[in-house]
């Protein structure tokens, strides 16, 4: 027979579970539907919104090492969604620019998980915002055995 704390140590692991299956089951539609990986999204809307951008600037936004985005940048203008360009402030530096082909993509891939839950948490009362908060901050102090550098991004592990 399980205690009520067990019962709420099983509620709360199936919780969990459940937000990572939401992350995994949108990162699978993305690539299905638009062959992209959150990454590549990120990444798109990064320099769709700051570009022109360099690769350095980019993996500083959407906080994933530089390696990863030029890997990723590479991808995206194998693709044709992005291109390079010659920095207008320094003639040896090259930008990252958004092709017209990859602002069309943008303009049909389907809101980022953390865009959607960013409106619904916009719109809880402050009080349950801070308890939601607090009670996550916990949650993962009680798994991690060390800080992690974490984007407000949710992606897979085999797409960050």
């Amino acid at each position: 027979m399980t205690s009520a704390n067990d019962e709420q140590c099983r509620n709360l692991l199936i919780s969990l579970r459940k937000i990572i299956q939401a992350i995994d089951q949108h990162s699978i539609v993305l690539k299905k539907k638009f062959g992209l990986t959150g990454p590549q999204l990120v990444t798109l809307q990064a320099v769709s919104f700051y570009g022109p951008i360099s690769v350095t600037q980019v993996s500083k936004v959407v906080s994933l090492s530089q390696a990863s985005v030029t890997d990723i940048t590479q991808r995206l203008e194998k693709k044709g969604f992005l291109s390079r360009t010659r920095s207008s402030n320094d003639k040896r530096k090259t930008d990252i620019v958004l092709t017209r082909k990859g602002a069309a993509m943008l303009d049909e891939v389907p809101p980022l998980l953390q865009e959607r839950f960013t409106q619904r948490y916009a719109k809880l009362e402050r009080w349950e915002q801070l308890m939601i908060e607090s009670a996550f901050e916990r949650v993962v102090s009680m798994m991690s055995a060390q800080d992690f550098d974490a984007a407000p991004i949710m992606l897979t592990r085999e797409e960050a």
